[in-house]
């Protein structure tokens, strides 16, 4: 009888997870302002403005759009995985991947995620390189590296966890 009930309230503490899910839909609507934010500084000059500062300000732009994609993966499939399942209801819109995004599948969409940001992130840096100092330089480089490493290890360690099975 104390196994039933420790194991119901084990079961239950699920749904701590659930206002941290709703947290992070608060997060989207924070990346959403400052991506408006964004905008609206660029219209006004955008006939004065620099290529080069045009196209930074457009990356960043991705940058968030990706962050906010990764947010919803997150929010979505973390939800589903280890809350409940989303009941949308006949003639609703519904996502393709809800429903069928594993936790293993999860991390690999976000290890690729982080990689696509940093990618960006060093994009800019490289458009400003004149302006960043050769170590600090080295120092982006070997931490994107890293996190190209880190998702083609956690991709292939689940091709391989996925085969034994």
């Amino acid at each position: 009888m104390i196994e039933r009930l420790i194991e119901r309230l084990i079961y239950a503490a699920r749904w701590l997870l659930a206002p941290i899910y709703l947290g992070l839909s608060l997060t989207l609507v924070a990346l959403a302002v400052k991506f408006f934010v964004e905008l609206a500084h660029l219209l006004p000059h955008l006939l004065e403005i620099s290529e080069t500062d045009m196209v930074l300000v457009i990356l960043s732009m991705i940058d968030m759009a990706l962050v906010g994609g990764l947010i919803v993966m997150v929010m979505f499939s973390g939800y589903e995985n280890f809350v409940s399942r989303i009941d949308l209801g006949e003639g609703t819109e519904k996502l393709d991947w809800l429903g069928k995004l594993d936790t293993g599948s999860l991390k690999n969409k976000v290890a690729a995620s982080i990689v696509a940001i940093s990618s960006i992130h060093l994009l800019k840096i490289f458009m400003n390189a004149t302006n960043v100092p050769n170590d600090k330089l080295m120092w982006y480089v070997l931490i994107h590296l890293t996190f190209v490493i880190s998702a083609v290890a956690m991709g292939l360690l689940d091709k391989i966890t996925r085969k034994a099975h």
